[in-house]
């Protein structure tokens, strides 16, 4: 009985060392794909790629990286000078399979590697963009961009054609002739656009109007596919509008972001006559669709702080701060194709307005909106002393140094906004616990009006703190933010309610943004990890996208909305962990300090397949009767720190 009990026992060790094993071969076979590429300014195409003989050109890497690779990009001037094709500078082809098997175009730690487009040729018949993208499930991080020049077509910086699930993580895209970064892919989305700047672009000579093009952000077009995510952004002094999403026929999130003086140029010291100067235009759709707008902050833009630009169907606006603009809030609606025409929505199509603070109090076209609990509703006069600041460089400076300091200033380490006090509410104002919940974060009696709410964690404008694993079905783990570190696994794509890290279940089928407690994500819309931060920053986990949203064709410019550059873009998703591992001081293209025990065609084992290797051993190792006290298998892997 003993002996068979024995053989029974060595047949099941066996069989586990065959699993083992077949596991540790897919492993195997998994990594051995994975090779991580170099690129520097002092480096040559002819070379291997390695960190010692780098690549010369971006393009290079990014003709040879494949699914799962990773394109170091080292700190210095990339002089682009001749374009890949007559429309594209450097293009971006290639994809990645999955979340977790992206192609990576990161800045090597601590250097920024900045992209200078000022001396491309460019059509002259056509559009020459920047980077254009085609290419799905690719991570840009850490890219500072600029400079892309026209003749009389509005060339963006970032161009996103065709493809899906991409991630653009702290990028600065300035100076350029068109947008920073324009998504246009009409049947794909899901992208994930996280603590990036897009400042002084400006379109002088565009066929359609001075500064007509040129704005922050543009997602544009899109009739199928997934929900688009913008968090943790600033746009500012492009002369056409902060963000915009004119003809886009799917939800997108904007949330947790910045836009100041806008429609304007030159640091402010210039007014396009065609610019439309919004910082958040939130409409133009035929269809209705409903995006979701929350936690965002809008100063000194030429015309309103939030635009509904004519949609035929309302939005979500939760706790947006908006001061100074020419118009606070303005719900604009009119007829598909009939821009000339006011039209009030009811019912379903209403947009929905709550805890919301105007500064002054002055909107229009407000017939016909669900609005409630807002700084209006409530008789409610906003005034300085309602908040900790009312002051900025971004106020009063005209020059390059509003950039160096206060909301314009660097971002914190992590990625995440500045930590500035301006439009943050002080104790003892009018405006704490004045708010009704609609499903996000707050403290006390209930919800404060505008993006900050008072005494929250995070208020400094740190990383928010619901990056746990995400709870509710998708798949992805949350992919917490980190100060270095590669990409969370957070971001699938949900097929209805997404499940985010950190976040209170909201109400009524309303988002949920994570923050300081509880796990799971919200009904339909989108969870989103972190609580608002320093001036809304949410760099928590990987906050899932929903699917939805109506179909159509796109939207025709109406008016005071103007026309946006071609058509570009790719589908996207969702959210990533690790923050940029650029910073602030440009590098040097020559430095070897960090991840130097990376090298170009290695084959990086994953922490799994060392796993299963000890568990393998251990299940061989003779039986013995008695224990060892204190011994137990470990597998140590050092990770250098990518940020």
């Amino acid at each position: 009985m003993k002996s068979a009990e024995r053989a029974t026992k060595s047949g099941r060790r066996h069989s586990l060392l065959l699993g083992l094993v077949a596991g540790l071969g897919l492993f195997a076979a998994k990594d051995a794909f994975a090779t991580e590429y170099y690129v520097a300014p002092t480096g040559s195409d002819t070379n291997p790629g390695t960190i010692d003989k780098p690549f010369g050109t971006i393009q290079k890497g990014a003709d040879t990286a494949l699914a799962g690779d990773t394109v170091w990009l080292r700190g210095g001037t990339y002089a682009i000078t001749t374009p890949k094709t007559s429309s594209a500078g450097i293009l971006f082809s290639k994809s990645g399979t999955s979340d977790t098997n992206r192609i990576n175009y990161w800045a090597y730690p601590g250097e920024v590697p900045m992209v200078d487009f000022s001396n491309m040729t460019i059509s002259t018949t056509g559009y020459t963009m920047g980077f254009s993208i085609t290419g799905s499930w690719l991570h840009f991080k850490g890219i500072e961009e600029c400079c892309v020049p026209m003749n009389s077509y509005s060339n963006n910086g970032f161009a996103l054609d065709s493809g899906g699930n991409d991630i653009f993580e702290n990028l600065n895209m300035h100076h350029n002739s068109g947008n920073g970064i324009f998504i246009g892919s009409k049947s794909a989305g899901g992208h994930l656009v996280l603590n990036c700047d897009a400042h002084d672009n400006y379109d002088a000579t565009s066929n359609q109007g001075q500064g007509q093009n040129a704005d922050g952000f543009g997602v544009h077009y899109q009739t199928a596919g997934d929900r688009t995510i913008i968090r943790g952004c600033r746009a500012w002094w492009n002369s056409d509008d902060g963000y915009d999403l004119i003809n886009q026929e799917i939800p997108v999130t904007v949330e947790n972001s910045w836009a100041m003086g806008n429609g304007y140029a030159d640091y402010g010291n210039t007014n396009p006559s065609s610019g439309n100067g919004n910082g958040f235009k939130m409409g133009s759709s035929k269809t209705g669709v409903r995006h979701l707008v929350q936690n965002n902050v809008a100063w000194k833009n030429k015309a309103s702080g939030f635009y509904a630009n004519h949609s035929t169907g309302g939005n979500t606006w939760y706790n947006n701060t908006s001061f100074q603009n020419g118009t606070q809030y303005n719900m604009l609606a009119s007829p598909a194709g009939d821009p000339n025409t006011t039209i009030i929505l009811t019912g379903d199509l209403a947009h929905i307005m709550r805890n919301n603070i105007g500064f002054p109090n002055k909107n229009s076209n407000m017939t016909g909106v669900d609005t409630a609990f807002n700084s209006w509703d409530l008789n409610l006069t906003p005034a300085n002393k309602d908040f900790l600041s009312v002051t900025d460089p971004s106020m009063t400076v005209k020059d390059v140094s509003a950039e160096s300091s206060g909301a314009l200033g660097p971002r914190q380490a992590d990625g995440s906004l500045p930590n500035v006090d301006f439009l943050k509410l002080i104790a003892g104002s009018q405006m704490i616990d004045k708010g009704t919940d609609v499903g996000l974060p707050f403290l006390g009696a209930a919800p404060d009006l505008g993006a900050y709410e008072f005494g929250a964690a995070g208020a400094g404008g740190a990383t928010g703190s619901g990056g746990a694993t995400g709870t509710g079905g998708t798949s992805g783990s949350g992919g917490a933010t980190g100060s270095s570190g590669a990409t969370g696994s957070g971001g699938a794509t949900g097929s209805g309610a997404a499940t985010g890290s950190g976040g209170r279940i909201g109400a009524g089928g309303t988002p949920a943004t994570g923050g300081r407690t509880g796990t799971g994500g919200s009904s339909g819309a989108v969870a989103t990890g972190g609580m608002v931060g320093s001036g809304g920053s949410s760099a928590g986990s990987g906050g899932n996208t929903a699917t939805g949203g109506a179909s159509g064709s796109g939207g025709t410019p109406g008016s005071g909305g103007g026309s946006s550059s071609a058509p570009a873009g790719s589908g996207g998703m969702v959210a990533s962990g690790g923050t940029s591992g650029g910073s602030t001081a440009q590098g040097t293209g020559s430095a070897n300090s960090g991840c130097s025990c990376h090298l170009a065609g290695a084959q990086t084992a994953g922490f799994p397949g060392f796993a299963l290797l000890g568990l393998a051993i251990f299940a061989l190792r003779p039986r013995k009767r008695r224990r060892f006290a204190g011994r137990e298998l470990g597998v140590s892997v050092v990770r250098p720190a990518c940020g």
